[in-house]
């Protein structure tokens, strides 16, 4: 039994924030579960709002079971539930006529564990015991934390101890095919695994009705009545502690649990006593079997068909099945290198404090542990929030500020320039415009190469910066051309400021190195008059200037006036 990312997947990532074993890989646009890291909790089933991942199991085998007509089936008590209102007798029912000659319950697994349990809890004991029959808790402690192992019950799940006994009984060939929700359960052990929908396309291309079935057994049933145990194989005295404040039992739920186990054993050195834990609350809170908050419901419905308990163990006392096992821990790959894990948090960054962000939102507790996903290709750097805020800043920011003059770019110098003029209109003060373009520019870029020409381009930028107010915006044009918009001011001002501009470009070339007036700005001036509303484009009016500037030999500055259509020197310096 698998999961698998189908086609509706649109990389939403909903499915990795959940997932309690890092086993979902991203690739670019692309989401796969890793089968190999993957302990089937289920968690990334109901957490994709897209219905894009499946719980795959085996039905073309269990098919090719079922036409040999020779295969066990153990049917999970669950499906009382995922096919009411049929009855369970008429499920049991279309599965003979399907062609499984035997059904079980899961009932016999779960006494031959509840048991064992008993046995092992009679017996005093000093250490931590954690449960063992949930195979996604037994995954997630040999996966993650290897020191846990140890402290695990040594008992097989009921599923693999009900294979045990029914192959003691019927041989060591006989097929056996697993139905339920809790898919790991039967992995390994069984033949085949299906989950109920898989149940239900069997029986459709097999060509039987579980409505049409009699409502009563039509064969002899697997054992159905408990004597000993729970669903999912704890024995009901252990249970009975629950209520008590006992040291010797705890009921823990969620799989997150396992944080604060593993500190309290191998840091703290406390004894837990026996840990009753569980992902959910039980198979009947499988995410497979469907949502929530509908649990309570589902309980409901598996009490009403739970039969009364049996007086007597339905065990056959005269079959030997070995249920205790001893479980190991995984390696997890290569270890990652310090230096990996700070390049990625380097990416991502510091939160204002100096310390790491730590927000959980990319669904890790901590940086290091996304860090640590990322580096293994299970996680990507569109999960993590701080970062996607840095890269919106950065992105803001460069197309607000040009990288190699600082200055702002084009497009904030056309909303700036709006917003001027807006506000001249409201206040009925002039604004101004210079348009600067570098003389001798492309001679110093085909002479000293184009490092020079950046050098130079910079240190404009730096002189613009110096001269403008705050509250003006000097931006690049483009190439070697400039813009300064002067809020509330007329004339005088604008020339005033044109000037000092372009005094100042002419002492750049002396600050990086070049000959004297190597190149010099030539630049056309505008006021705009709120009154009369002239110029109707101050940046073209500007630009026109500017041309007649180059024209008359470059490195002055010419203002356009209203009164006529060629604008008038009022600046020609030649040194």
């Amino acid at each position: 039994m698998r999961f698998r990312v189908n086609e509706s997947c649109v990389g939403c990532l909903a499915c990795v924030r959940v997932c309690p074993s890092q086993a979902i890989a991203v690739e670019g646009e692309v989401v796969r579960i890793v089968d190999e890291s993957c302990i089937r909790a289920g968690a990334c089933v109901p957490a994709c709002p897209h219905d894009a991942i499946d719980a795959v199991g085996d039905l073309l085998e269990a098919l090719a079971l079922a036409e040999r007509g020779e295969a066990a089936m153990v049917l999970s008590v669950e499906a009382d539930v995922h096919f009411h209102p049929h009855a369970p007798e008429q499920v049991v029912n279309a599965c003979h006529e399907a062609g499984f000659p035997m059904v079980h319950r899961g009932v016999i697994g779960d006494e031959l564990v509840a048991e064992e349990y008993r046995r092992l809890l009679s017996v005093p004991r000093s250490r931590t015991m954690i449960r063992s029959t949930c195979t996604v808790v037994v995954e997630k402690i040999r996966h993650d934390y290897p020191g846990l192992v140890p402290y695990l019950a040594p008992v097989k799940t009921p599923i693999e101890a009900e294979t045990e006994y029914l192959r003691a009984i019927h041989g060591r060939a006989l097929p056996i095919v697993y139905v339920g929700v809790c898919v790991a359960e039967g992995s390994g052990s069984v033949d085949a695994v299906l989950t109920f929908r898989e149940l239900e396309e069997l029986l459709r291309r097999r060509g039987v009705s579980i409505g049409s079935q009699a409502p009563y057994f039509s064969r002899i049933p697997g054992v159905r009545q408990r004597y000993l145990s729970t669903p999912g194989g704890l024995p009901l005295p252990v249970l009975d502690l629950e209520p008590q404040t006992s040291l010797r039992f705890r009921k823990v739920r969620g799989i997150g649990a396992l944080e604060v186990i593993a500190r309290a054993v191998l840091v703290d050195n406390v004894d837990l006593g026996f840990v009753d834990l569980l992902p959910c609350e039980g198979c009947l809170d499988h995410p497979l079997l469907g949502p929530r908050e509908e649990l309570y419901r589902r309980r409901r419905i598996a009490q009403a068909h739970e039969p009364p308990r049996s007086p007597v163990p339905v065990v056959d006392p005269t079959v030997s099945v070995l249920v205790g096992t001893r479980f190991e821990g995984v390696r997890n790959g290569r270890e990652l290198a310090a230096g990996e894990i700070a390049s990625v948090i380097e990416q991502i960054g510091l939160a204002p404090t100096g310390a790491h962000w730590d927000c959980g939102a990319c669904g890790y507790p901590t940086c290091e542990r996304f860090a640590r996903a990322f580096l293994r290709g299970r996680a990507t750097y569109r999960q993590c929030p701080p970062y996607q805020e840095r890269r919106a800043t950065d992105a803001r920011r460069e197309a607000a500020v040009d990288e190699l003059t600082g200055l702002s770019t084009y497009r904030v110098l056309r909303d700036r320039l709006a917003q001027e003029i807006a506000r001249s209109h409201r206040s009925q003060e002039p604004c101004g415009v210079l348009f600067l373009d570098l003389d001798g520019f492309k001679d110093l870029n085909d002479r000293a190469g184009h490092s020079a020409g950046n050098r130079l381009l910079a240190a404009v930028g730096r002189e613009l910066r110096r001269v403008v107010r705050a509250t003006d915006v000097a931006a690049r044009y483009g190439g070697d051309e400039f813009v300064v918009v002067l809020g509330g001011t007329g004339r005088e001002g604008v020339l005033h400021v044109g000037e000092l501009v372009r005094a100042s470009v002419e002492r750049v070339s002396r600050s990086v190195g070049l000959d004297e007036r190597a190149v010099t700005a030539s630049i056309g001036a505008v006021s705009y008059d709120p009154v009369t509303r002239w110029p109707d484009d101050p940046l073209e009016t500007a630009d026109r200037a500017l041309y007649r500037a180059k024209a008359e030999g470059g490195n002055r500055v010419i203002f356009a006036d209203a009164d006529g259509e060629d604008p008038t020197q009022i600046l020609s310096l030649q040194r």
